[in-house]
């Protein structure tokens, strides 16, 4: 699976970098980056509940 961003809604919240910090990352302008382009299978869980805890919904797992 992949993980993507909607720059239009994310709010820089950081809720997803501290569920999954090896997985998402904000840079120092608070942009935030996806590190990899493929969810390892180990990681699914606990992206899709960065996903889930999005406050802005900004976040999709494809």
């Amino acid at each position: 699976m992949k993980v993507s961003v909607d720059r239009d809604l994310c709010e820089a919240n950081g809720i997803c970098v501290g569920i999954a910090p090896d997985v998402f990352e904000l840079d120092d302008e608070d942009q935030l980056h996806i590190l990899t382009a493929e969810v390892p299978d180990d990681r699914l869980g606990d992206v899709e509940d960065a996903v889930a805890q999005c406050p802005k919904a900004a976040l999709k797992l494809l």
